[in-house]
């Protein structure tokens, strides 16, 4: 549910001073360096020399560093007014090189690289003597001891807090099309780097800076939201899936911040900077909200210089609080608030902009950004060694944040439960290769992570799913996650059982529990335990014992860990068994070398020494046709996110499979063992009668064809391969990204190695009426067992559905997710899920059709209720829409509504319920509320006509 909120007037001089304090307002409102371009009528008044001002800096503005390149020198044309192109990749690399050659106030380096192999390159400007050998090093260590309380004094921590620069980061280009944050980050590099002003003195004192133009260069060279594989790596932070995340987050514990800027754009005229929209995580520490809020101020100030927000050019001028929540853990801004104690900040210009205003305009809040953090660096970097030591505390006592707002008119509607949280568990009795890989993620964000050497017993204990227990056994062997250490916001926020949303505003999913992503048994507890106990220090797995020459080794596949590992060890040729009852591969001794060995223990799989020879079902690499209808990108959300995981994690070869080749029957569809079809907006994906005909065919001779969510259900149910039919959601139906349980059929090699009951994650997703001709894997259940997290509303129409089905025909299947498995490619159990389908053995006897087979003029017969499923008429209100847009208003508003959406979309759909009115409008591109070209206009309308919103979901 998305609430809307106009944004506040600007902030008045007087009401900054008492925010700011006048030291710190006159180091904001100092005149700010222009970009090369700006009229001479412009410029700031001053003297023309360069005069001296305290500790030898210049009063003149303008003075710079001869020796430095500008951008505009050494690119060849200006950066802000009267520039007309954004700068490439390949310059941002030239221009930082240049910049490091010639100032002593720069040092440069690399991240890592990107999908496609590009560098992803930084700069730190400071003062010299900052950048000193080892000295730079050293402060970045009283920043990391800062973080841990339990390795210094107060008195030790106000040392550093007066005398150590603060670590500010300026970044930009994290989706690949918006690009002016990273333009102007080379702007404010040359003026930290060149600049002889007192201004930029006291900011290279006081900071270090650290500048990453763009973090994702593959992107920005295809003028592209998303990287190569389709990712956006703006929801990608806690999970680390992309080499350009991973890399990123490595920097920032090499660096911890104390300042965050991700610089963004988006649709219209406008800018955005905090303070943010609700909700804001209940573990976001108070300290860093202050700052966030005052920089806010700071920037309402910096942003009139240059005219760019006057009272006469409104379309110019920015907003706060509206659209930009700081609630789900994979942002640039959440992550670095959360997971670093940073003030973490998106700053959004309006795209719509010519090139040199968007430029501008982000220099100038950049520019803001770093005054207030120089004028407030001592009390940043005492409030940073606070929010630490409180985290120590509330650990210590199990105390979780209350939930908070920060928007005006907002009051707190779903307030933090009574519940002391003092210690989690990760018991190892299942997929232990994704429980080792969830503490590897833990540990990679500098949580500590304990083994159990001795089982323990916990008094009271809450099972993940709702449940609770008194004197559980926890066993040995178990992972231990006390709170009581630094990282307990951290903790608390990807691993609690349920975020307590504060204000039901979604700009994106609800939950992202990472136990329950991963399938992992989990238990919480507020009891006070000093279990036994060993630092996790090196992840477990590999072999445990040396099998005889004749023998094998064995592992179960019940992980998506022990997943990946399967596809690699098949790709390099070696046999796999499997167990059809147990789940278990087995592979013979001989095959296991020492490089193998490693990969196992790299992915947490224990490979168990037997006796015996390798046993069971032979297991067979799939030869893999991915769909891409009549021609959908290939960095296309669900598509790029399956070349991610079968493609690169999996190393299978990906085949394109168009609607022509299945119209067709070409060798590119009938060559294949399985067709997955990624989600999408088509019903049918464009197949005619013989194209539906052929599909038939080649399932029933023996293909797997693997369909997810929307289009994935929709194009197998048209085409007669499921007797499931897709059933209408009501007008309020909400479920914002949650988990909820599910009960596994086991039966199906589809759910073999999974829990007896499971979680799925549900975004929205098709609501599958149970099959009458297959195997209904993953169902919601229909009794008081039925359980969700998150944020949802009329949950309750999931009781008794199916989301996962496994239909059978001839000697192939169909298996159908009602959800996308590979979500941003972090929903673990989703990945097992999808593997167990590829792996699956054929059905039963081999039919008269082969897969190569063309299709004959009496195709195989379709049962009849899969033909009355097929027949079925999508329901109207989901339509082949693709993430609609669903405006709620009272009913008594819904003509004057409709009129105001009819002047944006003309294809609205209207449905009614209780008091409210909900109006659908069509988004077949799936664009985000940020990208939409007409929602945060179209909210505005509605509210200037006095038309109550009660929901925006986007």
């Amino acid at each position: 549910m998305t609430l809307w909120k106009f944004p506040p007037k600007s902030l008045s001089r007087s009401t900054l001073s008492r925010r700011l304090g006048g030291a710190a307002l006159a180091l904001v409102l100092a005149p700010l360096p222009l970009l090369p371009g700006t009229p001479a009528a412009a410029q700031p008044d001053g003297p023309a020399g360069a005069s001296s001002g305290p500790r030898g800096c210049s009063q003149n503005p303008a003075a710079r560093l001869a020796d430095v390149p500008s951008p505009e020198a050494h690119l060849g044309f200006p950066l802000g007014v009267g520039q007309e192109r954004v700068v490439t990749d390949d310059e941002i690399r030239s221009y930082l090189g240049a910049v490091d050659g010639a100032s002593d106030r720069v040092v440069t380096g690399t991240l890592g690289t990107s999908v496609l192999g590009q560098t992803l390159p930084y700069a730190i400007v400071s003062d010299p003597a900052h950048l000193r050998r080892g000295e730079l090093e050293e402060i970045a260590e009283e920043i990391r001891a800062l973080r841990d309380p339990r390795r210094l004094s107060d008195r030790k921590a106000a040392e550093t807090a007066a005398r150590g620069p603060a670590i500010v980061y300026v970044t930009g280009n994290v989706h690949g099309g918006e690009k002016s944050g990273g333009d102007a980050a080379l702007k404010t590099l040359y003026e930290l780097a060149a600049g002889l002003s007192c201004e930029v003195r006291e900011r290279n004192e006081n900071l270090v800076t650290i500048i990453v133009p763009t973090q994702n260069p593959d992107g920005r060279d295809a003028t592209r939201r998303q990287n190569e594989y389709g990712f956006d790596l703006n929801r990608d932070w806690f999970a680390r899936t992309q080499p350009e995340t991973d890399a990123k987050v490595d920097l920032l514990r090499r660096y911890p911040p104390q300042v965050f800027v991700d610089a963004h754009e988006m649709g219209g005229l406008e800018y955005f900077f905090p303070p943010n929209a609700d909700p804001i995580h209940h573990e976001i520490p108070g300290e860093a909200v202050d700052w966030i809020n005052r920089i806010g101020a700071a920037n309402a100030a910096g942003f009139g210089y240059n005219g760019a927000c006057t009272d006469t050019v409104t379309t110019e001028c920015y907003f706060n609080y509206d659209t930009y929540d700081m609630f789900f853990m994979g942002y640039g801004d959440t992550v670095p608030t959360t997971g670093f104690g940073a003030a973490g900040m998106t700053y959004e210009k309006g795209s719509s902009s010519a090139v040199q205003d968007r430029v501008q305009q982000q220099f100038n809040t950049q520019w803001a950004t770093l005054g207030w953090a120089s004028a407030n660096k001592r009390e940043v970097l005492s409030g940073y060694y606070k929010i630490w030591k409180d985290a120590l505390a509330q650990g210590r006592a199990g105390a979780l944040e209350p939930n908070e707002v920060v928007q005006p008119t907002n009051e707190v509607q779903f307030p933090v439960p009574d519940v002391t949280v003092r210690s989690y568990f990760l018991l190892p009795n299942r997929q232990l290769g994704d429980v080792r890989q969830l503490v590897e993620r833990l540990r990679g964000m500098d949580v500590e992570v304990y083994r159990l050497t001795r089982s323990a017993t916990v008094p009271n204990a809450r099972i993940f799913g709702g449940r609770s227990a008194r004197n559980l056994t926890v066993p040995e062997g178990a992972y231990w996650i006390p709170m009581e250490q630094p990282q307990k916001h951290w903790i608390q926020a990807i691993m609690g059982e349920d975020p307590y949303v504060p204000f039901p505003y979604f700009y994106d999913v609800s939950s992202w529990s990472n136990p329950l992503l991963m399938g992992v048994e989990t238990v919480y507890t507020g009891d006070r335990l000093s279990p036994r106990a060993e630092r996790v220090r090196d992840i477990d797995g590999g072999r445990t014992w040396v099998a005889p020459r004749h023998g094998s080794y064995a592992y179960p596949l019940d992980s998506a860990a022990a997943a990946e590992l399967t596809f690699t060890l098949l790709g390099a040729g070696v046999e796999l068994r499997r167990d059809q009852a147990t789940g278990v591969v087995t592979l013979p001794a001989a095959a296991l070398t020492p490089s193998r060995d490693r990969l196992a223990e790299s992915a947490g799989v224990t490979l168990t020494a037997r006796r015996s020879a390798p046993a069971g079902t032979v297991l067979r690499r799939p030869d893999v046709g991915l769909f891409g209808g009549t021609g959908i990108s290939t960095t296309a959300g669900s598509h790029g996110e399956a070349r991610y995981v079968l493609g690169k994690r999996w190393g299978l070869d990906l085949t394109p499979v168009t609607t022509a080749d299945i119209n067709e029957n070409t060798p590119a569809f009938t060559g294949r063992t399985v067709l997955l079809v990624p989600d999408g907006s088509s019903p049918t994906g464009g197949l005619t009668e013989a194209g539906q005909a052929n599909l038939r065919t080649w399932v029933a001779g023996g293909g797997t064809y693997l369909g997810l969510r929307n289009q994935g259900t929709r194009m197998a149910r048209a085409a007669g391969l499921t007797s499931t039919t897709e059933l209408p959601k009501p007008a309020d139906y909400q479920v914002i990204g949650s988990h909820l349980r599910v009960d596994v059929d086991r039966s199906s090699p589809v759910g073999l190695g999974r829990p007896a009951e499971d979680f799925e994650f549900n975004n929205g997703d098709s609501i599958l009426s149970p099959s009458t001709t297959g195997r209904n894997v993953l169902r919601y259940p229909a009794d008081e067992r039925f359980w969700f997290n998150g944020y949802t509303v009329h949950a309750d129409v999931l009781k008794g559905t199916a989301a996962l089905v496994d239909e059978p025909t001839g000697s192939g299947r169909a298996v159908l997710f009602a959800f996308n498995p590979l979500f941003r490619a972090y929903n673990e159990s989703g990945l097992h899920l999808v593997a167990n389908a590829l792996l699956a053995p054929a059905t039963g006897p081999a039919a008269s059709a082969s897969p190569g087979a063309r299709a004959t003029a009496t195709p195989p017969a379709v049962p009849s209720a899969r033909a009355a499923a097929a027949a079925a008429p999508v329901p109207e209100n989901l339509g082949g829409q693709w993430r609609p847009i669903t405006i709620q208003v009272p009913a008594t508003d819904l003509s004057r509504a409709r009129a105001l959406v009819a002047e944006h979309a003309g294809d609205v759909r209207v449905a009614t319920a209780n008091d409210s009115a909900y109006l659908t409008i069509p988004n077949p591109e799936g664009l985000a509320a940020d990208e939409h070209p007409f929602l945060r206009d179209l909210v505005r309308e509605l509210r200037a006509a006095n038309i109550p919103l009660r929901s925006i979901v986007a």
